[in-house]
């Protein structure tokens, strides 16, 4: 990749230093995954040394030094909202991570610094905003959570998905990049028919892809469950990803039955989506992003144990317009898989819907939100 020509390249750029970004958040793959993908957009472009700064314990502190890169953990977490007393020991960590980030700060000196969201983001984009160092954040949710909401007031850019997203942040900051996604997503070269008989599947039946999240969505595994034989009699075939915390009880739903792929974690995911004719998901920020980048028809369940209900948000952002169709979480284990069974009998509102998703889709994100890191060097 060329390398951009910035004025100020704090290492190797025209035998100038390399410019210093960090990057703050985690907590999920939903928030990590689009973090890799705009470091590896920066690193890429302007050969910038990258330092993460994530929250104790969590996904991110794994996943980044697998993906090359350090980081540096925070103490930090989330409120505790059903137990008020336990936030005496939130607060002291709040505190603590504050400390801890204007450390950050102080030592590796950042050009600018992006928050993606997660616990982590907060403290760090505050003492970078105190310190007077440029901050973006990117917004992958169509409803902003608090911290966002607040940090917004100093930050230099805030980069989002939705369009709407005035109703939350100053107008004149926003810019539209969509949600960076995993590179291999989009430079799959297999055929469907390749793609399912990786899987073992044929390419002559309809396809349903099941996925609820590394962990696994339990009202969607418990839908599944019920109606796995019923959708099996209607010559539908199913992968569906348990995630780790159902067990067994997948595959024991299934035993049996011919044209399902039962498994805790799907490894080529490309692949999975490839072969989907219609999608079963949670209705996260990255999840959803996916879907629209690559014109997959989806029933969207959305998740209600997240801040904000912001999943809710997301889902409608797309159901309102025919691009999905929501089901709420209450209503999967009566509803979902009729739903499925239905939609995938009319290929061509299955057409229409794969049309609208694919509209809201933008490929070149982590490039975009590149630029505006670029423009805030640069300034």
């Amino acid at each position: 990749m060329k390398k951009e020509n910035i004025n100020e390249s704090p290492g190797g750029i025209q035998g100038k230093q390399r410019p210093r970004i960090l990057v703050s958040g985690g907590g999920t793959g939903g928030h990590i995954f689009p973090a890799l993908s705009i470091a590896d957009e920066l690193k890429g472009r302007l050969d910038a040394e990258i330092l993460f700064v994530g929250a104790e314990n969590r996904m991110e502190m794994t996943r980044v030094p697998e993906a090359g890169y350090k980081i540096i953990g925070l103490p930090v977490a989330g409120f505790d909202r059903k137990n008020l007393l336990r936030n005496f020991k939130v607060v002291w960590k709040l505190l603590s991570s504050m400390g801890k980030a204007k450390k950050i700060i102080e030592d590796f000196k950042p050009r600018v610094v992006v928050g993606v969201g997660g616990y982590a983001s907060g403290p760090v984009l505050k003492a970078a905003q105190q310190a007077g160092i440029p901050t973006l954040i990117q917004e992958q949710n169509s409803y902003a959570g608090v911290t966002n909401k607040l940090l917004a007031k100093k930050a230099d850019c805030i980069c989002v998905a939705y369009d709407g997203m005035d109703k939350f942040f100053p107008a004149e900051k926003i810019i539209k990049t969509g949600n960076p996604i995993r590179k291999r997503l989009l430079s799959e070269g297999l055929s469907r028919k390749e793609a399912l008989e990786s899987f073992g599947l044929s390419a002559d039946r309809k396809t349903l892809l099941v996925v609820g999240g590394s962990l696994g969505a339990l009202t969607i595994n418990e839908s599944m469950a019920a109606g796995i034989r019923n959708l099996v009699g209607q010559g539908i075939q199913v992968i569906w990803q348990t995630g780790k915390n159902f067990g067994n009880r997948g595959i024991e739903a299934a035993k049996g039955l011919k044209g399902v792929v039962v498994t805790p974690f799907i490894t080529d995911m490309a692949a999975a989506y490839r072969g989907a004719d219609l999608v079963i998901s949670r209705a996260g920020a990255a999840s959803i992003s996916e879907l629209q980048a690559l014109g997959k028809p989806a029933i969207l369940v959305p998740s209600p144990n997240v801040a904000e209900d912001h999943q809710t948000h997301n889902a409608l952002a797309l159901s309102e317009v025919g691009a999905a169709v929501l089901v709420k979480d209450s209503e999967a284990r009566e509803k979902l898989v009729a739903e499925a069974i239905n939609l995938l009998g009319q290929p061509e509102k299955m057409k229409e819907m794969s049309d609208k998703i694919s509209a809201m889709g933008i490929t070149d994100s982590a490039q975009r939100i590149g630029d505006e890191v670029c423009k805030l060097i640069n300034r």
